[in-house]
């Protein structure tokens, strides 16, 4: 007799978030592909106490096109009947009556809480489901063990343990965009504006979006001002507006207090900033309530929600009665299981201790990001005013800040933020226009050279701005000139240099290390920020702009799969950037929901091609009219030197035999973005005063003892994000042991297991894996029939 198939129910509870549906995709999917059956229960535990229609069984087409649907389709609704034993009763049998015994939440620390009190009684319950005569034991037995699995669902970001909850970056990224609209008139009228963001015991998206858009001033609750928070921020406003700033931005989190435990109101600093014997300043409140809940998510949060969901089906199927209730969250990059009680004990601490006052102890329960990105805000907007971590003269450098390879989202932000924490610092940032290629021959032009001071007015407002304002260049410095680079950081006496770009800026930094033998110029600390659309700088898993890349195309694949929808049997083959770095497509594949995504790590062969054919036949073929039928294929643009996205979508065609329709699309340049995304700006800040942190160990005039910087490896170095911590490799090290020169990416990808997961969601079947070509001498031997394969 065949053993009945484990059944798996996903459900969301709480205040719903951008991502729910992804998730919701993901286990019923996955669930699928395991094997499982998977069930949604409808509206929560209401739906869980309701019983009847409320828990459905799943098919794989009933989640198509959740990916770029806002909220939760699968509802939300509050539980009074759950908070009792009875309700809880109810929903144990409703259970049992479906034969499910694994249960997958996506909510925030509340519906989580109930979840593992659910789980503690569930033993009771089912005794007392038999004692009362509810049901047979024979019903109960194959059931004894409830397996619960959590998925963190909140835009505040408020559970301990995880960088990121689902929908966190979404909410974000519209307070950020609202921001932007309101600074337009605001810098028009020369007004104040005060914008309340929702977080009531945390205060993440207040301070990221303070950090993303360079506001004046933040009211966090983890962080209460000091008493005297009316004359720091009257003494911050003022320094501001003496600069010649025209705009005021002061962002509150709704749950902000003062040092004693009392409420600060919008109100109160409103009337502070427009006080006529103060500021006097035209000031206007703006609460962005429910709009920061809405829309799609952003590409982060499909993809955070797509891995979670996966992660979580794995983690019901293999615990055991005795495995703690676990909460899937993201450190850094990483997936990883936390026990679920442990990150609610923690949450709950934050907001004891802001309730106790005991503020210290409520940032240290916030992950190393949070207090990170606090000092980093505190630093670039208190610029001047802080006269204690200004440095002697006889410490101070000259910084020359430059910009490497193709533009990328977040490099104004990181220049900003650089040369913030170089003016608190007392150091001299100094901009070099257009790469190497401007500093060899325009430095010195007149009226305006390529090698010149930064103007802060004109700095202050590259926040939120795309591209790179001091210009880029791809040129490397042996192709500038070498010798003649080595004599301009001579020359304009350079103490440092801060590079941000990609692979290009990579290349640069090696050439300039390996050139210090011959040019004891170049014996400076030198220190790369990543920042390319394609990822593929060794030492990072991480790069600025890559987040703003997946955004444009996760935004620009909605609407032409919204085309294929609607005429339903048509495919798009969209080409995506990324040189010979398969990231962009296979992370645009998460959010997107390809059928199929092909990279230049993998290949593409006629075989290929030809069963995914076969597959998309089948799946028109079994079509049966359902709206949202429209398919997707990624294809990085060097994944084939000869099938190129409008050849794939031609052979498409006709092999389809006008069964369906193909058409092939290029977003091109796009991808590049206009305004960089909030992730990029945040990581952008943080990371770029991370580097200056690094280059001021050196201290001034590194030059005059060159034999101490060629020995430190790390005077040539790449910041990255590993794993679970921001670290510098050294780019000696990198060059030798991590790159592969001749493709321009890093010899380990840690995203290419993601690979798998677009396949399995996508339906894609298993197909041939292309032959690997030949090289060199076997190639030629292999033409002249000299060997045998």
């Amino acid at each position: 007799m065949a053993t009945p198939k484990k059944k798996i129910a996903v459900m969301t509870s709480g205040g719903d978030s951008p991502g729910m549906n992804a998730v919701v995709r993901a286990v019923v999917r996955m669930a699928i592909h395991m094997g499982c059956d998977p069930f949604c229960v409808y509206e929560g535990y209401e739906g869980l106490v309701q019983g009847g229609n409320f828990i459905r069984k799943m098919e794989w087409n009933d989640v198509r096109g959740y990916l770029s649907e806002g909220g939760t389709l699968i509802g939300t609704a509050r539980c009074m009947a759950f908070y009792e034993r009875p309700g809880r009763l109810t929903a144990a049998k409703n259970l049992i009556l479906n034969g499910i015994d694994a249960l997958i939440i996506c909510g925030g620390d509340g519906s989580l809480t109930g979840a593992d009190r659910f789980r503690a009684e569930w033993p009771s319950l089912l005794g007392e489901l038999v004692s009362t005569g509810q049901l047979e034991s024979n019903q109960v037995e194959p059931y004894r063990h409830l397996n619960i699995v959590g998925l963190v669902g909140s835009i505040d970001n408020d559970l301990s343990g995880t960088d990121a909850t689902i929908g966190a970056y979404s909410a974000l990224a519209r307070i950020c965009e609202m921001v932007d609209y309101i600074e337009a008139t605001a810098s028009s009228h020369s007004r104040a504006f005060v914008i309340e963001v929702m977080g009531r015991h945390c205060g993440w998206l207040a301070l990221m979006a303070g950090v993303a858009t360079g506001a004046d001033f933040i009211f966090i609750p983890e962080k209460p001002r000091e008493d005297n928070w009316k004359e720091e921020m009257y003494q911050v406003i003022r320094k501001h507006r003496d600069w010649g700033k025209r705009k005021t931005i002061v962002i509150i989190a709704e749950g902000a207090l003062d040092r004693h435990g009392r409420k600060i109101t919008p109100e109160m600093v409103k009337d502070l900033l427009a006080d006529k014997s103060g500021l006097a300043l035209d000031t206007r409140i703006t609460t962005l309530g429910h709009v920061q809940r809405g829309g799609t998510a952003v590409a982060y949060d499909r993809m955070l929600a797509t891995l979670q969901g996966v992660e979580a089906v794995k983690a019901v199927l293999q615990a055991t009665p005795e495995t703690e209730t676990c909460v899937i969250a993201i450190t850094e990059n990483k997936i990883v299981r936390k026990p679920l009680m442990k990150a609610v004990q923690e949450t709950k601490e934050v907001a004891k201790a802001i309730e106790a006052q005991d503020f210290d102890r409520a940032m240290s329960l916030r992950d190393t990001e949070f207090s990170d990105q606090y000092k980093s805000y505190m630093m670039t907007t208190t610029m001047g005013l802080d006269q204690d971590i200004h440095l002697a003269d006889s410490k101070r450098m000259k910084i020359g800040f430059i910009n490497v390879g193709a533009p990328a989202g977040g490099m104004n932000a990181a220049i900003r933020a650089g040369v913030a924490y170089c003016r608190s610092r007392g150091h001299e940032p100094i901009a070099i226009h257009n790469g190497f290629a401007g500093f060899a021959r325009h430095h010195g032009d007149e009226p305006l050279g390529a090698v010149r001071q930064f103007d802060w007015l004109e700095v202050d407002g590259w926040a939120s701005k795309g591209g790179s304002e001091i210009g880029t260049n791809r040129e490397l410095p042996e192709e500038s000139g070498i010798e003649l680079i080595a004599r301009l950081i001579e020359k304009y006496e350079f103490d440092a240099l801060f590079l941000i770009g990609g692979f290009e800026a990579f290349h640069s930094v090696s050439q300039l290390r390996k050139a210090r033998a011959r040019f004891p110029s170049l014996c400076i600390p030198m220190t790369l920020l990543p920042a390319t659309i394609s990822n593929n700088v060794p030492g990072t898993e991480y790069s600025l702009g890559s987040d703003t890349c997946l955004n444009e195309l996760v935004a620009y694949c909605d609407k032409i799969k919204q085309s294929a929808s609607a005429t339903r049997r048509r495919v798009f083959v969209i080409e995506t950037q990324g040189g010979r770095c398969g990231y962009v497509a296979i992370l645009g594949g998460l959010g997107v929901g390809a059928s199929a995504v092909y990279i230049p790590e993998e290949g593409i062969s006629l075989e290929m091609l030809n069963a995914d054919v076969k597959h998309l036949k089948e799946v028109f073929r079994k079509d049966r009219g359902q709206s949202r039928a429209g398919r997707l294929i990624l294809v990085n643009e060097k994944a084939s030197r000869v099938f190129s996205a409008k050849l794939i979508a031609d052979i498409i065609r006709e092999e389809a035999h006008d069964r369906f329709e193909s058409r092939d699309s290029i977003p091109g340049h796009v991808q590049q973005g206009g305004v960089p995304s909030a992730m990029d700006r945040c990581r952008a800040v943080r990371l770029a005063i991370k580097c200056i942190q690094h280059l001021e160990k050196y201290g001034p005039k590194p030059q005059k003892n060159p034999e101490k910087i060629s020995k430190d490896p790390l005077s040539a170095s790449v910041i990255g994000i590993q794993g679970a911590d921001v670290v510098f490799s050294a780019m000696e090290h990198l060059e030798e042991k991590e790159t592969d020169w001749k493709n321009r990416r890093p010899i380990q990808a840690h995203w290419l297991d993601n690979k798998e997961v677009v396949d399995i969601l996508g339906g894609r079947p298993q197909y041939p894996l292309p032959e690997k070509s030949l090289v060199g001498l076997m190639a030629k031997d292999a033409k002249r029939g000299l060997i045998k394969e």
